[in-house]
């Protein structure tokens, strides 16, 4: 078994949750480490955010930007609670598009060597970059290994967002090219994620763990198996809101007998209570 560590930071696995903006917030994050997940992932944070975010659960905290702004002040601010801080390169979303950030940062390789130089003097956790399959991809690896302790390589272009194929030979040139610890992250799912950890030091699991926390527990042998019910306890421990508990329990049912009607009668429920009453909660 390889060592399990980035940096300083030693992980008892190497089955990660991704990053996922709407998916994973605390009780989410909570249930996938308790069922086996090696590290969990924020969403997406812009460091100049308002927005109040509950940290207790010591996450991998992703930051995006298009530029150094706040980056020093909110490392600082939530440095004792982060587990290592991430910079996303790789959002392929219209949203980050039209307001270039993730795989549309403009000045690429001069910005995102701004950006790591102030995250490495800002704090002593581990730092990683997240990348996509672009012309850039080496030049920016090659910035990540002055300031990075690992980079996460999704290898699908802007072009394919999360559609097609991903470029598994490009992944692995990159893991190649760097003495860097690699994450792997793409179509990654219960059936092959020990087959990638052939070649890469890391596996990120995103779209198969929505709704599923429990493929971390098949992943590490755990007799172990949340549902919703698990899921609510946590949100209303955390007073998670309504939209996102409505959301994670349209996630939560997918694969439920009769999901189809379930989760049409979910998606119209206006009202907690409703919403508990459809779940028989």
């Amino acid at each position: 078994m390889k060592t399990c560590k980035i940096g300083s930071l030693k992980l008892e696995n190497p089955y990660f949750l991704a990053p996922m903006v709407g998916v994973n917030d605390i009780a989410f994050r909570i249930l996938c480490k308790n069922a086996g997940a090696g590290l969990v992932y924020t969403g997406m944070i812009h460091p100049l955010s308002k927005e109040d975010f509950n940290l207790e659960d010591n996450p991998a905290i992703q930051l995006f930007s298009n530029n150094e702004k706040g980056i020093a002040e909110f490392i600082k601010q939530h440095d004792s609670q982060a587990k290592l801080f991430d910079f996303n390169l790789g959002c392929s979303a219209q949203i980050a598009k039209k307001n270039s950030f993730g795989a549309f940062l403009p000045n690429k390789i001069k910005t995102v060597e701004k950006i790591l130089k102030i995250m490495r003097a800002s704090t002593k956790k581990p730092i990683t970059l997240k990348l996509r399959k672009s012309n850039d991809s080496l030049k920016l690896l090659k910035v990540a290994e002055k300031y990075c302790d690992a980079i996460c390589i999704h290898p699908r272009t802007n072009d394919q967002g999360y559609s097609g194929k991903a470029d598994i030979k490009f992944a692995e040139k990159i893991k190649q090219k760097t003495s860097l610890p690699v994450i792997y992250s793409g179509d990654v799912d219960e059936n092959n994620a020990d087959e990638f950890l052939k070649t890469f030091d890391f596996v990120m699991i995103g779209r198969k763990a929505m709704g599923n926390p429990n493929i971390f527990a098949k992943l590490t042998g755990k007799k172990l198996e949340f549902d919703f019910k698990a899921y609510f306890s946590l949100a209303t421990k955390y007073k998670i809101k309504f939209s996102q508990l409505k959301a994670q329990s349209i996630f939560f049912t997918k694969y439920q007998e009769g999901a189809g009607e379930l989760r049409e009668k979910l998606s119209m429920a206006k009202t907690l209570n409703e919403l508990k009453k459809i779940l028989n909660l």
